[in-house]
């Protein structure tokens, strides 16, 4: 996945779709780097945890949220996440972007 959103044929129609989440763990303090899935909306990005079960990244995410940064528009931008999961199971997790510098 990460090769398709990097290459010169795809990768423009791959990233607006497709983003690298970086993030810190909260128990083990080592930083993570994943490809997710997402939406967006100006400053809002939402990103639908498929399988939520299988996956634990999320996690870092409940309560009152924490620290994120997203690959987006070529450039890195931070946020906040908070994650959410509804009567049905399914998660969500809701990026709010800091203000671009």
């Amino acid at each position: 996945m990460l090769r398709l959103r990097s290459s010169r044929r795809w990768g423009g129609r791959v990233r607006r779709y497709l983003t690298i989440v970086t993030y810190t763990g909260r128990r083990s303090g080592r930083e993570f780097r994943i490809p997710v899935g997402f939406r967006r909306s100006g400053d809002l990005v939402t990103i639908g945890v498929r399988l939520p079960e299988a996956k634990s990244w999320w996690r870092n995410f409940t309560g009152a949220g924490g620290p994120i940064s997203l690959e987006l528009d070529e450039t890195s931008r931070t946020g906040h996440a908070t994650a959410h999961r509804d009567a049905k199971g399914r998660v969500t997790v809701t990026v709010r972007l800091a203000a671009k510098s």
